[in-house]
């Protein structure tokens, strides 16, 4: 699956997770809106949670795209997704960073580019993209049990039920 990132060059360059990935390869920087691809979005203002069937949005010919923007929590506000492509927000799991270690949907942008992998079934892809960070495993390890039951469901409608579960519970 290739991977695309909209960034916007706001966060700490040595905390920043993006450009980790585009340094080893595993994704591509964009600058501008207009030069980010078509795909599926990881939008935390999305209507619509990302599911399994979303796997089919991501396929732009013969190629598999999933985008995410690279922004400080600050100023991630809606209009800053206004990107082409499907919208779909991740549901609920838990960050491993050590900047929000422990708080639910603080994830960076690895997280949440490993955590629509996982949804997607693209395990092996996700350990890869986190193993080049040192809390990387602990983002899998901690969501293990949620990111299995959401890559098990057919649909959106699905995700939200078992993402209702885990905030009954207050986790």
């Amino acid at each position: 699956m290739d991977l695309h990132i909209r960034y916007e060059g706001d966060d700490d360059p040595d905390k920043c997770t993006a450009r980790r990935l585009a340094k080893f390869d595993l994704a591509e920087l964009h600058k501008s809106h207009r030069a980010t691809p078509y795909g599926v979005v990881l939008n935390p203002h999305a209507e619509q949670a990302l599911s399994p069937a979303d796997r089919v949005a991501a396929t732009t010919g013969q190629t598999e795209t999933l985008v995410a923007l690279d922004c400080s929590w600050e100023s991630a506000g809606e209009a800053r997704f206004s990107l082409p492509g499907e919208h779909r927000a991740l549901p609920y799991l838990v960050a491993a960073n050590p900047v929000n270690f422990g708080r639910p949907m603080k994830l960076t942008t690895v997280e949440a580019m490993a955590a629509a992998l996982a949804i997607f079934g693209e395990w092996e892809e996700a350990e890869n993209i986190l193993s080049k960070f040192t809390w990387g495993h602990t983002f899998l390890e901690l969501n293990e049990e949620p990111l299995r039951r959401y890559s098990e469901c057919a649909d959106s409608t699905d995700v939200v039920a078992v993402q209702q579960e885990y905030l009954d519970r207050g986790e």
